[in-house]
């Protein structure tokens, strides 16, 4: 009988990836970035320690969105003051932070604790084709299942 192993903290060995998000549908890449933020991909996962990697997300405010979601989806947010409910369709949010669509997206389907959060930390998003992350030799990574 096989043992499962484990992964420990001193054996994790996280890479750097660039995801280029012109043309790609908002929902298929979140979900690829998720699992990639988790560290799912890899056969050494474990649930309990952050294994996952760096993602670098490039060109945000050019990710598609289907059907009507430019004009029909609404991103809300509250001041928790009486009448303090703010929101925005995509189509603003597009124009004032690009950047946020994404990151929204990514955060949502990552875990609501610390893991999660930590995990969320190491997403990057830049609303152009250029990132400052060189030094650290990003891989280049298709995302399966998106149109281009």
């Amino acid at each position: 009988m096989k043992q499962t192993t484990l992964i420990k903290s001193a054996d994790i060995n996280k890479k750097w990836w660039v995801v280029d998000a012109e043309g790609q549908t908002l929902g298929r890449m979140a979900t690829q970035i998720a699992m990639i933020l988790r560290g799912k991909h890899k056969p050494d996962y474990t649930p309990h320690i952050n294994n996952g990697d760096h993602v670098i997300v490039i060109n945000a405010e050019k990710v598609k969105l289907s059907g009507k979601k430019e004009s029909d989806k609404y991103y809300y947010r509250h001041s928790m003051h009486p009448g303090g409910l703010h929101k925005r369709n995509v189509a603003t949010e597009r124009e004032l932070n690009p950047e946020r669509i994404v990151e929204r997206a990514v955060r949502l389907m990552l875990s609501k604790n610390v893991q999660g959060s930590s995990q969320f930390r190491a997403l990057h998003v830049y609303s152009g084709a250029t990132h400052q992350h060189e030094a650290q030799q990003p891989e280049i990574m298709v995302i399966k299942g998106a149109s281009k």
